[in-house]
């Protein structure tokens, strides 16, 4: 018996009460379930999706950024560059205060320039190179210029491990969930972040959990690769070490350097914003979610029997046979990579 794949959305920011699923098909049908199972079809004219499929590829890998992905950190990230900037009374001229980055500039700062030794380097080449503890003159040569900079970065990632190692942070809502379900698939899976190495397996070892850690197919971080977001090669480099093709990965990401990184290396993104992202332009990713929570990889099917559609055949088959869409609030990644999904 033949069966058809189907794609499912729900739209993200529905109440947990109510899963809105529109299915796209030749009748181009739509319809609402409640949690209650009673099932009503609109009258309403349904909305018209365009499809581009590209049957030639399928969901291998999923790879996941780790700051705003698995874990909400940049105000973590902030919180320890300016403590490195206290401890060493860093003073940018003409200021006599430490440098201390505010949140809203360090929103946009995050998000112009990936890396934490590149923003550093970035800043004082714009506003002036500091005086400190480490140089009481501000340093001229590139030699020294990075000394300050590496001294700044060292103590600021073992300042960032304690805050995380404090116990008080979790993982982003649906990460854990949708690696399981992705592992438990035979998906591969992967980690990519721009941050230093040790702050990143501390933060998957404190989150993630070791035995998740450990089964990683692949772990790449800013230290493994010359080039930073959104340059492509962490995400070239992680589809050559996975030994797939990079048309059959789909990359997590929270921001539109970590999406142009994913694009540029040829590889399909979804994104999950955070409040400093959330007014991006992530028009070249495949899907938009605030979290993971209402993403899920659980692809299902539909029996033959449902077509050609009829009501009392969708009551029955929906009963008897697709009672695990209620697992998918967007379900099946694999449809999402596989057809492009634009709606009008």
């Amino acid at each position: 018996m033949a069966s058809h794949s189907t794609l499912f959305i729900c739209p993200p920011n529905l109440s947990s009460n109510i899963s809105s699923l529109f299915y796209y098909s030749p009748q181009s049908l739509t319809f609402r379930t409640k949690k209650s199972f009673s099932l009503s079809l609109t009258t309403t004219k349904p909305r018209r999706l365009s499809l581009s499929v590209s049957a030639s590829h399928s969901l291998q890998a999923l790879i996941f950024d780790c700051d705003g992905v698995i874990l909400e950190s940049e105000h973590l990230h902030r919180e320890a560059y300016n403590d490195a900037f206290a401890h060493f009374n860093v003073r940018c001229p003409p200021s006599s205060q430490p440098l201390n980055w505010d949140l809203q500039f360090y929103d946009v700062l995050q998000n112009l320039i990936g890396g934490g030794k590149p923003k550093m380097r970035w800043y004082f080449k714009e506003h002036g190179w500091p005086s400190s503890t480490i140089f009481e003159t501000p340093p001229e040569s590139d030699e020294e210029r990075a000394k300050l900079i590496d001294t700044l970065q060292d103590w600021k990632t073992e300042r960032y491990k304690e805050i995380i190692k404090s116990g008080t942070v979790e993982p982003r809502p649906g990460v854990l969930r949708l690696m399981d379900e992705a592992k438990a698939a035979g998906k591969m899976l992967a980690v990519c972040s721009a941050a230093t190495k040790s702050s990143v397996v501390l933060c998957l070892e404190n989150l993630i959990g070791m035995e998740r850690f450990k089964g990683l197919d692949c772990f790449l971080a800013g230290d493994d690769v010359k080039e930073k977001k959104p340059d492509p090669l962490i995400y070239l480099t992680a589809a050559k070490r996975l030994g797939v093709s990079e048309k059959d990965c789909l990359v997590v990401e929270d921001s539109v350097i970590g999406l142009q990184a994913a694009t540029k290396a040829g590889m399909s993104c979804v994104i999950t914003y955070t409040s400093s992202t959330a007014d991006q332009d992530f028009k070249d990713s495949i899907a938009i979610y605030p979290d993971l929570s209402n993403v899920r990889y659980a692809p299902f099917h539909f029996r033959q029997s449902i077509f050609p559609f009829s009501l009392s055949t969708f009551f029955f088959s929906f009963k008897n046979s697709v009672e695990s869409v209620f697992l998918c609030r967007l379900s099946d990644l694999e449809l999402l990579l596989q057809n492009k999904v634009a709606a009008t």
